[in-house]
């Protein structure tokens, strides 16, 4: 009785395609389509080779199961999730072996095409069927490798941006990380924080505020007890090399007084960040749990990374340029037109800017990343403030873009621009609660506190009212807890 019903099932038309006529096998190749692109390794398990149809099936069912674990710690907890995507010891054999997945899907694929037998029949939808495999194997070694990929630079990313020991810990129920925008340009000599702001999460709503500080506050003092204190007891209006500005402390402390923080490099941070992180929490009244330094220059590579950004430009800005731009009359003559960019909006305004290598037009404008770093740090033809919030224009329209598909879909390249990009003392076990808050901040929208003078008369960076700055921080982020 058995060997009768092995016989009969031997002889199907799906498994022994020898007696099969033409409707039968196209039926039977529709079939192998849909079950080599749901199941792969189902196909070789029914009508090929059953050992690497079963070892196929064995990486199908375990990748069904990483997904169902994974959309119920999406809707449980995230931060288990990017706990688990994070972990090296984790993430690195799942990387690998989604990378193998990937390759036997293309295998099972290729493999299927052949099991079909499409010469055998004169059908004219067999090209379709043919097709149809080729695409859904494509899309799935593909889906599947990214996911390889995406554990790997992951990874491969936390290791290397953040410090692999320690905890972060929110203070009076939020987390406050000191964000600095260096600029170490080859134009410039050394790194400078030309951008300088905070930027306070709350630990349990996620709600988050960017607190703007200008870099060319005056009269700072610094935390007391904290090394750079000791140097400059009486305020930051002295023996500073130079104007005794808000952004001059990372340089000065850097130049001179390194010896003061033995210990910052092997705590992933830098004397002149730890200082600058003192005036920062003297100014706000703000407990600083941690920085976050961008180098600007490597900008560049993470705007082009996810496609470049949409910014409205409100005022025509040089590209470059050494020189001040100085206002002149419209030229008549041709040659000396010349001098001017290509286009009118230049002479309309009647600025020149002897050493500018462009102009970014005013209007909306798709920016690359050279052009959103320009627009960003452009100093002619404009004032420190309008630099700052087109600073934080630009950070904001980033971190906007970076939603979850953006991230999926191009994180190797994200992640390889923002190595190079970010420097920062967050410990690594931090990163996936740090996650969960900042989808949270992105649903509600990223607030901003400016302390300048244009959006608040009372403040003036020549003569600060530092009390009154704190009280205008603690207001705003009462609103967002």
């Amino acid at each position: 009785m058995n060997s009768r019903a092995n016989l009969t099932e031997a002889s199907t038309p799906f498994r022994d395609i020898r007696n099969a006529d033409s409707r039968q096998i196209i039926k039977r190749a529709w079939w192998i389509v849909f079950l080599n692109f749901l199941i792969p390794g189902s196909v070789q398990t029914l009508t090929g080779n059953r050992k690497i149809g079963r070892l196929g099936l064995l990486f199908t069912f375990g990748f069904w199961g990483f997904l169902l674990i994974a959309l119920f710690l999406s809707l449980v907890s995230k931060v288990a999730l990017f706990s688990l995507l994070m972990t090296p010891f984790v993430a690195i054999p799942l990387g690998i072996l989604f990378i193998i997945y990937a390759a036997l899907v293309a295998f099972f694929g290729l493999d299927s095409l052949r099991l079909m037998s499409l010469a055998m029949t004169h059908s004219k939808s067999k090209t379709l069927v043919a097709l149809l495999v080729l695409v859904s194997t494509g899309f799935s070694a593909f889906f599947q490798g990214t996911i390889g990929s995406t554990a790997l630079s992951a990874s491969g990313f936390v290791s290397s941006t953040f410090v692999n020991s320690g905890s972060l810990e929110p203070h009076k129920g939020r987390y406050n990380i000191m964000v600095l925008g260096g600029d170490s340009g080859s134009d410039r000599f050394g790194l400078r924080p030309d951008s300088i702001s905070v930027l306070s999460i709350s630990a349990d709503t996620g709600q988050a505020v960017n607190i703007g500080l200008p870099r060319n506050l005056t009269h700072i003092r610094f935390t007391p007890g904290t090394p750079i204190h000791k140097i400059y007891p009486y305020g930051f209006d002295h023996n500073c090399g130079g104007d005794c500005l808000l952004n001059a402390i990372y340089k000065a402390t850097i130049d001179n007084y390194a010896y003061i923080y033995p210990k910052a490099h092997s705590q992933g941070s830098t004397s002149g960040i730890e200082a600058t992180k003192s005036a920062v929490q003297w100014i706000t009244g703000l407990k600083i749990d941690a920085y976050v330094l961008i180098n600007m220059r490597n900008f560049t590579g993470l705007i082009d990374a996810i496609g470049g950004i949409d910014v409205t430009v409100k005022k025509a800005l040089p590209i470059g340029g050494q020189q001040d731009c100085i206002q002149s009359y419209e030229p008549s003559d041709s040659n000396r037109k010349q001098q001017y960019r290509d286009g009118t909006a230049a002479e309309a305004m009647g600025w020149y800017c002897p050493d500018a290598m462009g102009w970014i037009e005013k209007g909306k404008q798709h920016m690359d990343g050279r052009t959103a770093l320009w627009y960003a740090r452009s100093r002619h033809n404009t004032n420190d403030y309008d630099r700052m919030k087109r600073q934080r224009e630009v950070e904001n329209i980033v971190l906007k873009k970076l939603d979850l598909p953006t991230l999926v879909l191009k994180f190797n390249a994200i992640a390889g621009a923002s190595s190079k990009l970010i420097r920062t003392d967050i410990p690594a076990g931090s990163v996936p609660g740090l996650m969960d808050l900042a989808l949270k901040a992105k649903s509600h929208g990223l607030h901003s506190v400016a302390l300048t003078n244009a959006d608040d008369y009372r403040i003036n960076s020549a003569n600060p009212d530092y009390n009154y700055i704190r009280a205008k921080i603690a207001h705003n982020l009462k609103k967002y807890q």
